[in-house]
């Protein structure tokens, strides 16, 4: 039985989960969620808590960068490589980025319309990050680094010619297309779950509480119109969020040249109920609903099905180390240790046999086992892999008596090089001494003139402002009745102080309110928009919308 352990590792949260593999059964044998403050601490808390010291432990990568190159199908493995490093190098030479910086790896999908091209899915990590994951795992058994966006497709079984999508909400977002069970495509998002929880801690200054408020949160649909006020009284900090993720989700299968038939939603975003059937009122294209791992199929434990879901990002990562999911993607490097063969591994002991009757079986049992055996008795003769030995380390010897030498060398030309950039540093002191000195004097005219400029640039900025707020309000009442949905009244508009404003609105959908804040907000309509809990009176909900004129587009 094969087992390893999934860590899914955000700025402030950590989810893992356990997962044991026996032929064709799988099981979640231990998962959960920590936020933490110290990384190092949490993942020793998990590890001691799962047992999981000799288990093999899969980790995601973070901020990967995807790039899409098409390729001959008939290139042999070698020049398929070469390839595909030219691309990259060229890509980056594009941007101005330097390629050596990055790790580097890449899947192959094939075009369903097209046997003669390969579409390559090629991943790059920087080398600095990903470093530091390696080290705050160095105690335990990292075996697997991988994109979340890749592992995540173990958790589903997909048909032929059926096309997904697979939509993982959580710090950020990741929308992954399976095309005839191969995955074509990545998009990532910067908008994720990690925008709505820092608006709710904001107000609650917690995040595990902001974490339990999403899983009592609601979302308004049609086949649910009657809410308790607190399943709705953070939809304002939740919406707008979602309603853009939702967006680049539709405009993704829209642009698809191929036909969509489910979108599988999954990450932290799930914790909010009716989240589903919000994706399915704006995603008539596809059928919508929430993943649930395939291991739920093979363990008889009870549980609830949320706490489950809640994880499937370590389900998935978990998966890939027990042998599910894309072969290359990988971004841990097998160690010296890992890729020595047992032949090669030295075993230190007594193999003393004078008076022993079975020394030959013992002998023979020796060679069978290959593993070299050194022998600790002085008197017997050496053989002939300690004469070996004995020549290496002759030769580690005088390895260092010759780095030692080098060594005295040039440290003396170290020091002498000391020395002259110490006299070099005296000199420039004395020099920058002379220009401290004339750069006082003109520092003493420039604050005069500064002073002087600053009155003539308070007096010119009093004299725009008034003429700004004059023709702002009506400026700002003929822009946004071109982005005002169908549904949503405004009952009032006032100018309250300065720049401020005050919008009164009313619909009788809530989510129509959510849109006409967030294209308000992004619009640039408004700056610090905010906006106050929906009022419902019968079918009528009321909110208050506040921000600041931006002068820039008045």
């Amino acid at each position: 039985m094969s087992s390893c352990l999934g860590l899914y590792v955000e700025s402030n949260l950590i989810k893992y989960a356990k997962v044991s593999k026996d032929h064709d059964k799988t099981k979640v044998e231990a998962f959960g969620i920590n936020f933490y403050e110290d990384l190092d601490n949490a993942i020793n808390q998990i590890i001691e808590e799962t047992d999981s010291y000799k288990t093999p432990i899969s980790i995601n990568l973070s901020d990967e960068m995807y790039s899409y190159f098409d390729m001959f199908a008939l290139l042999s493995k070698k020049d398929l490589d070469k390839a595909i490093t030219t691309e990259f190098e060229l890509s980056c030479s594009d941007k101005g980025q330097n390629p050596n910086v990055y790790e580097t790896r890449y899947a192959i999908t094939n075009y369903p319309d097209d046997k003669e091209k390969l579409k390559v899915i090629h991943v790059a990590a920087n080398k600095i990050d990903l470093n530091k994951k390696i080290q705050s795992l160095s105690g335990y058994k990292l075996t697997n680094i991988v994109p979340i966006s890749m592992s995540i497709a173990n958790l589903i079984n997909t048909k032929p010619r059926e096309n997904y999508l697979i939509v993982n909400i959580e710090e950020k977002t990741t929308i992954t297309t399976i095309v005839d069970e191969r995955i074509y495509s990545i998009n990532v998002l910067e908008e994720g779950s990690n925008d709505f929880l820092r608006k709710i801690n904001l107000k609650e200054n917690s995040y595990p509480k902001s974490y339990e408020i999403c899983k009592n949160t609601t979302i308004y649909t049609s086949e649910v119109t009657e809410l308790k006020e607190d399943e709705t009284s953070y939809l304002e900090d939740i919406m707008p969020t979602l309603y853009n993720i939702v967006g680049n989700v539709k405009k993704i299968i829209n642009e698809s040249i191929y036909e969509i038939n489910k979108v599988y939603i999954t990450g932290t975003a799930t914790l909010i109920n009716n989240i589903d059937l919000y994706f399915q009122e704006y995603l008539n294209e596809a059928s919508c609903e929430i993943l649930k791992p395939m291991a739920l199929n093979s363990t008889k434990d009870k549980i609830n099905i949320k706490d489950y879901i809640e994880v499937n990002s370590a389900i998935s990562l978990a998966l890939y180390g027990d042998g599910e999911g894309i072969e290359g993607i990988n971004f841990k490097k097998q160690g010296f240790n890992e890729k020595m063969p047992d032949w090669l591994k030295v075993e230190v002991g007594s193999t003393k046999t004078k008076g022993n009757k079975n020394s030959k079986s013992k002998s023979k049992n020796s060679k069978l086992s290959g593993k070299i055996s050194i022998k600790n008795d002085l008197k017997e003769k050496l053989d002939k892999t300690e004469f070996s030995l004995i020549r290496v380390a002759v030769g580690i010897i005088l390895l260092f008596i010759i780095y030692s030498a080098f060594s005295i060398m040039i440290s003396n030309q170290m020091d002498k090089k000391d020395a002259e950039a110490k006299r070099s540093k005296q000199n420039t002191q004395s020099q920058i001494l002379l220009v401290e000195s004339d750069n006082t004097k003109i520092q003493s005219k420039t604050n005069e003139y500064t002073k002087m400029i600053e009155n003539l640039q308070n007096l010119n900025d009093r004299i725009t402002d008034a003429t700004k707020t004059r023709d702002a309000i009506p400026n700002l009442l003929n822009s946004i009745m071109f982005i005002i949905p169908e549904s949503v009244q405004i009952t009032g508009i006032q100018n309250t102080s300065g720049t401020h404003i005050v919008i009164n609105a009313q619909s009788d959908k809530y989510e129509q309110l959510g849109m006409f804040k967030a294209k308000i907000e992004t619009g640039n309509y408004l700056t610090n928009v905010i906006s106050t809990a929906g009022q419902k009176d019968g079918s009528v909900v009321t909110v208050k919308i506040e921000g600041d004129l931006p002068w820039k587009n008045y």
